[in-house]
C-alpha cells in the first residue's frame, strides 16, 4: 500500500534530448528512472480468507506459509522528472505503481477491484522558493509523517502502518481498493503544498477533489501535516477529514456503493516523534480515528464502533553502517466496545548485502481480541479474535 523507496533507490538520469523525438530539451531537463523488487517468505500460525473483522464468518483457516511480495515494501517501478525553467524555479512530474512479484500483476487503484499502472503517483507540479505544489494522484502527505515517526519506517511488517491499517479492516474496508475507511495513503484528485524548511519546520496541505456534480464536498477530502526534522529529531501533527471516500457501506459482506452524501465519515488525527542519537532512535506516536457520520444515524458497525485509539513505541539501534535491529509495539483499542483490543509486539533487523540490496528478517506476535484483526504482515489477514506469531525473511533489491 505505501512505498516512497524512490528516494532511496539508485537512480539512472536519462538527458531528455535522449527520449525526446521531436523539439529542442531543455539543457538541465532530466529524468530518472528507479524501481525495487521485494520478494518474501512469510510464516502465519492463523489466517483468514479476508479483512472482515468477524470471527463467525471469517474463521481461522490455519497456519500458513506462503512467498509474500512486499516484506518491507511494496515492489515499485517509476519515472520522475524535473526541468529547470530558471529563477530558482522547476516543472516536476513523477509517476510510480507497484505491481505484485510474485505473479507479476498490477496493483490496485482507489476503484474497487480495478488495478492500475500508476497506482501510487501520477502527479505534475512546480518547485522553487516558495516551497512545492503538486496535482494528481500522489501519497497523502500523512504517509510522510507515518514514515519519519516510527522507527521500524511504517514498513509492511509491524509498524505504525499495520497497526492503522487494523482501524481500517475493524470497521469494514474490505481491501479492495486503496480508497481507506479512515484516512487514506494515496488521494486522487488531490493538491498538495509542501512548504520550505523553516529552521526545521515545515507544513504540508492537501485537498482532494470529489467531482461530484451538485455536491461540492461529497467525495472530498482534506489534510494538514505539520512536522519539525533537526538536530535528530522528527515530530509530525496530522489532520485529515474526507468525505464519502469509502465506496461500500461499513459492514461485512460489502454492500454495494453508496449515494454521496458530503458528510464527514473519514476522520485521523496523529502525533508522533522519533529521536536518534549515536545509532539509538527511540520513537512513539498517538492517534485516534473516527466515522462521524455514522454515529449520526448512518448504518452502524456491528462488530466494532469504528472509532479507534492507537498508541505505538518503537526501539532501534544502528550496529554498523550495514546492519540494524529495530522494535516495536503497536496496541490499538475500540474506544466504545472494551473488548476489542488489539496489540502487536515486533522485533525486526536489516543487513544491507550491498549499496542497493537488502537482507531483512521480522518476528512478531499480536493479540487480536474481540473482532480485533491487526496484522502483522500488510496484505495477510490473520483470523480475527485470535492471538497470531508470524516470521518473515526476504530480500529487497533496489535500482
Amino acid at each position: 500500500m505505501i512505498n516512497m523507496d524512490s528516494k532511496i533507490a539508485w537512480k539512472t538520469k536519462i538527458p531528455a534530448a535522449l527520449i525526446v523525438s521531436a523539439g529542442v530539451a531543455h539543457a538541465q531537463s532530466s529524468v530518472t528512472l528507479y524501481g525495487a523488487v521485494d520478494s518474501s517468505l512469510l510464516w502465519q500460525t492463523t489466517s483468514a480468507t479476508s479483512f472482515a473483522p468477524h470471527p463467525a464468518v471469517n474463521p481461522n483457516r490455519g497456519s500458513v506459509v506462503r512467498y509474500k511480495d512486499g516484506g518491507m515494501f511494496s515492489s515499485i517501478l517509476g519515472m520522475v522528472g524535473r526541468e529547470d525553467v530558471g529563477g530558482g524555479y522547476a516543472i516536476n512530474f513523477k509517476l510510480q505503481g507497484s505491481f505484485d512479484s510474485g505473479t507479476g500483476r498490477l496493483q490496485l487503484s482507489d476503484t474497487p477491484g480495478a488495478a492500475a499502472i500508476f497506482n501510487q503517483v501520477a502527479s505534475v507540479g512546480v518547485s522553487g522558493p516558495f516551497g512545492t505544489l503538486n496535482a494528481g494522484r500522489q501519497f497523502a502527505p500523512m504517509a510522510y509523517a507515518f514514515s519519519d515517526t516510527d522507527v521500524r519506517g511504517a514498513q509492511f511488517f509491524g509498524s505504525v502502518l499495520t497497526a492503522w491499517l487494523s482501524m481500517l479492516t475493524s470497521t469494514g474496508w474490505p481491501g479492495t481498493s486503496t480508497n481507506g475507511t479512515i484516512g487514506s495513503l494515496y488521494d486522487s484528485n488531490a493538491i498538495v503544498y509542501n512548504s520550505p524548511s523553516f529552521y526545521g519546520a515545515s507544513v504540508s496541505l492537501e485537498y482532494a477533489f470529489g467531482g461530484i456534480p451538485g455536491n461540492f464536498s461529497a467525495g472530498s477530502h482534506e489534510s494538514a501535516v505539520l512536522r519539525y526534522s533537526n538536530y535528530g529529531l522528527n515530530l509530525a501533527a496530522v489532520y485529515y477529514n474526507a468525505h464519502d471516500t469509502n465506496p461500500f457501506l461499513p459492514t461485512y459482506p460489502a454492500t454495494p456503493a453508496v449515494p454521496a452524501t458530503g458528510l464527514d465519515n473519514n476522520r485521523f488525527v496523529y502525533f508522533g516523534g522519533k529521536y536518534v542519537w549515536r545509532g539509538f532512535s527511540v520513537s512513539g506516536s498517538f492517534s485516534n480515528g473516527r466515522q462521524p457520520a455514522y454515529e449520526n444515524g448512518n448504518p452502524a458497525f456491528g462488530a466494532t464502533s469504528g472509532d479507534f485509539d492507537m498508541w505505538t513505541g518503537g526501539l532501534g539501534y544502528q550496529f554498523s553502517p550495514a546492519f540494524g535491529v529495530t522494535s516495536g509495539v503497536y496496541y490499538v483499542r475500540d474506544e466504545k466496545h472494551s473488548k476489542n483490543q488489539s496489540t502487536a509486539y515486533i522485533l525486526g533487523a536489516l543487513y544491507m548485502l550491498s549499496k542497493s540490496t537488502m537482507l531483512h528478517a521480522d518476528f512478531g506476535y499480536v493479540s487480536n481480541r474481540g473482532a480485533m484483526n491487526q496484522e502483522l504482515a500488510y496484505g495477510a489477514p490473520p483470523a480475527p479474535g485470535r492471538n497470531t506469531t508470524g516470521a518473515m525473511i526476504g530480500l529487497r533489491h533496489t535500482f
